[in-house]
């Protein structure tokens, strides 16, 4: 399941960037960067978007594995990416 899901999400972000941010960010600060850099660039939108795709997988992998990052990602606004807090009520 895990590999299905990044495979349609990674084809949904090469065709609209802010779609992919959605799946994983929610709604938020880094939609709304994506969105801009989106309107600015279809690169840049692109590079964001996919900067926040490999941080979410990284870190739920590491959380999978036991390990915490103490330090938050550079340029990441969203606790859901971050992997910091809860997600649906429980604990990771």
């Amino acid at each position: 399941m895990g590999f299905c899901s990044a495979f349609f999400l990674i084809l949904i972000t090469i065709l609209f960037p802010p779609i992919g941010v959605f799946c994983v960010a929610g709604c938020g600060p880094d939609l709304l960067i994506n969105i801009l850099l989106t309107i600015l660039g279809y690169l840049p939108g692109h590079i964001h978007a996919f900067y926040l795709i490999w941080v979410y997988y990284e870190r739920k992998h590491d959380r999978r594995a036991g390990i915490i990052h103490a330090q938050r990602a550079p340029g990441i606004f969203s606790e859901r990416v971050q992997g910091t807090g809860t997600t649906y009520g429980t604990v990771p």
